[in-house]
């Protein structure tokens, strides 16, 4: 894997600006089960836009989604693009989410990046990441 520099975290908001659904299967019991397109600005520590393709199921009692995310953006002052693979589960009272950046997929200054991500307060996405390969 080679050398890595230190592990950051940086807590970034999100605006959606965009909400593009489509059920997909509506049955007459059970999760509704839907596909969404949605578009982000993202602003503070990771200055850009988000676009994620994420399949959703919704009932009256729980829910969940996962998603891919092409975010193009600047991050530690380095500007690219990277891909995030995230989802979360919710029961009613309690909601978990989880999320990675997928291997390889940064580009242009964000060639090396590894980390993940979640979203821990609605519209704000923490971002725990390092750089591959990368000087101190």
């Amino acid at each position: 894997m080679g050398d890595t520099t230190m592990q950051r975290t940086v807590d970034a908001e999100f605006d959606i600006d965009s909400w593009d659904e489509v059920p997909y299967d509506e049955p007459d019991e059970g999760p509704k089960l839907t596909r969404v397109v949605i578009r982000k600005t993202y602003r503070g520590a990771l200055e850009g836009t988000g676009v994620a393709d994420v399949l959703t199921s919704q009932g009256p009692e729980g829910a969940g989604y996962v998603a891919s995310e092409r975010i193009q953006a600047t991050l530690d002052g380095r500007r690219g693009t990277f891909v995030i693979q995230h989802g979360g589960l919710a029961d009613g009272e309690d909601q978990t989410t989880f999320g990675t950046v997928i291997p390889h997929s940064g580009t242009a200054e964000l060639t090396g990046l590894s980390g993940h991500a979640t979203e821990a307060r609605q519209g704000v996405l923490t971002v725990v990441y390092s750089f591959e390969n990368q000087p101190d």
